[in-house]
């Protein structure tokens, strides 16, 4: 678990170093545009971003010390200030907040990367490192999608997070994923990544979950494993879809998968 660990961070420090080159690139008045994230514009997205990396800190901290998670109030009161902050403000403090996170998790010696057990707040039990930076990963990589496709609509994920986030992708499908969008239809897809290659299954029915692949599936999904990631979280509109994303099979289109997975 420590090598996974590793190569998170590894990955939350690239996406740093890459999202922070795009930001400062970025002109005062782009920073409005609408962004990847319905209802946000690309500042908003920095907040979101920024005051995470401060939540997420004060997690570690807690973790680490002894004390455990700072609770609602404290977060309350992160996402006010930030909120509070004009479109300048939001990307400059993004950058300084999330490199003061991903720091503190390179500075971890690798016997804490291998025992800490973080309590988050919003699970049952506390979690490895790998788990929780794993989270952390999925909303950073997620949201600089966001702020990319504003300036350029056939981003992706970045390369380095799509093979860590695709093996964790499971942990959420259930919550992630409507099984009552298709009003009663249920449905066993057979899905097909490139880059990585992958190959598994997905039940719709009461539920929404992650199986081994069908042997006799009702549609076969194809498509690059990022934009199966970008489907699972809701950013998957038309616009964003490439040319190789098919879907073969008459009991399902991919409208109907858009509907399966709404986003956050």
């Amino acid at each position: 678990m420590t090598e996974q660990a590793d190569r998170i961070i590894d990955a939350l420090r690239s996406g740093h170093d890459y999202l922070t080159s795009v930001v400062r690139g970025i002109a005062a008045a782009d920073l409005g545009r609408p962004s990847g994230a319905t209802e946000w514009d690309v500042s908003q997205v920095l907040s979101h971003l920024g005051s995470g990396a401060e939540i997420g800190l004060a997690t570690l901290e807690g973790a680490l010390n002894g004390t455990g998670p700072q609770g609602g109030d404290f977060n309350k009161s992160v996402w006010a200030r930030w909120d509070a902050m004009s479109r300048a403000e939001r990307a400059e403090g993004f950058v300084t907040a999330n490199e003061t996170l991903v720091r503190r998790y390179e500075g971890l010696d690798p016997r804490t990367r291998e025992e800490l057990r973080i309590d988050l707040g919003f699970l049952p039990v506390p979690v490895d490192l790998a788990t929780a930076a794993g989270l952390r990963l999925s909303e950073f990589a997620h949201h600089s999608w966001d702020v990319e496709v504003a300036f350029d609509h056939t981003a992706s994920l970045a390369p380095a997070a799509t093979e860590l986030l695709l093996d964790q992708v499971g942990l959420l499908i259930g919550f992630l994923g409507k099984a009552d969008a298709l009003d009663g239809r249920r449905a066993d897809l057979a899905v097909r990544t490139t880059a990585p290659v992958r190959a598994f299954g997905l039940a719709l029915g009461d539920t929404v979950t992650l199986t081994d692949q069908p042997a006799q599936p009702d549609a076969v999904l194809t498509a690059p494993a990022e934009w199966w990631l970008r489907l699972t979280t809701g950013r998957h509109a038309p616009a964003y879809t490439p040319s190789t994303v098919t879907l073969t099979g008459d009991s399902l289109t991919l409208d109907d998968l858009r509907r399966v997975f709404p986003g956050f």
